[in-house]
């Protein structure tokens, strides 16, 4: 079961939420590379306002994706795309309905 998650809250400079949709959007192939990822989640929560959602099975996963491809690239795009730092929450997931 996937017991582990990441919650990151992106909120985009003026004039670079198309930007930051492409990035996003970008970074599904980088998920779709790391094995310890089963669960990824690209948002849009509003009109500047992203987020990214991902599961892990274990603290291993979720450690080996903070120090992956897809928070590197995020932390050094950063300074061009968001008004502000990521706020990334290390949050327990409680309970989750999955395809078979």
């Amino acid at each position: 079961m996937l017991t582990l998650a990441l919650f990151a809250r992106l909120e985009a400079k003026p004039g670079k939420e198309a930007e930051v949709a492409a990035f996003l959007k970008q970074g599904l192939q980088l998920a779709n590379q790391e094995p310890t990822t089963p669960l990824w989640f690209a948002l849009r929560l509003g009109p500047t306002t992203f987020a990214i959602f991902d599961a892990f099975h274990d603290q291993a996963g979720r450690q080996a994706h903070l120090n992956g491809p897809i928070a590197k690239a995020l932390m050094a795009q950063a300074p061009n795309l968001l008004a502000a730092s990521p706020v990334i929450e290390q949050i327990d997931v409680l309970g989750a309905k999955l395809p078979k």
